[in-house]
């Protein structure tokens, strides 16, 4: 076990501690969930930078840290589409978590084909998290702040987030079209 491992481990144990704040019965939960998952996001970032970094570098690592980011933004989108059901929150958030389902069955697809490194993360999916991690803050927080409308910033960062998602989505979809296309692959 090292350090940016740890840190992934963290994250994910801090998913059913996310979950408790989120609907504890007191007026302040925001705070302390937004706090909670901000934290998380922190870990994120910094795993991945302290792997390289220390050269920690493992499969553990780059086996658990997708699978806990993933984990963390699908339980906080839900969890706020059920706090604000509503179609113009549900739909960025099946698209966000949709492509997440989709990316990491292309990339476990094209690992057992041995072109993995063909859908390697793009700046582009790397700006998505970005935005992502900033409107889940948003939402979560969801007050305004002095005389900042938060949530709705949250939802134009959230959309924002979601049309990242598609971009980079197809843009993986077309680094792997030569292999999703060949037919001799699939004995079809």
């Amino acid at each position: 076990m090292n350090i940016p491992n740890s840190l992934t481990l963290i994250r994910i144990m801090l998913i059913p501690v996310f979950v408790v704040v989120f609907y504890l019965p007191f007026k302040w939960n925001h705070l302390l969930a937004t706090a909670v998952f901000s934290l998380a996001a922190i870990t994120d970032m910094l795993d991945g930078y302290l792997a390289r970094k220390l050269g920690q570098t493992s499969k553990l690592g780059a086996f658990l840290d997708p699978v806990a980011d993933k984990l963390m933004v699908a339980v906080v989108l839900v969890l706020i589409v059920q706090q604000h059901p509503a179609i113009w929150l549900a739909l960025p958030a099946a698209v966000i978590i949709g492509r997440e389902i989709t990316v990491s069955a292309l990339r476990e697809w094209m690992a057992e084909l041995g072109a993995r490194r063909k859908v390697a993360v793009s700046f582009t999916g790397k700006f998505k998290t970005v935005m992502q991690m900033i409107a889940l803050i948003l939402l979560i927080y969801k007050e305004p702040l002095f005389t900042l409308p938060v949530y709705r910033i949250g939802m134009i960062a959230l959309y924002i987030a979601a049309i990242l998602t598609l971009i980079s989505m197809f843009q993986y979809l077309a680094l792997a079209w030569p292999e999703l296309s060949d037919r001799k692959n699939t004995g079809v």
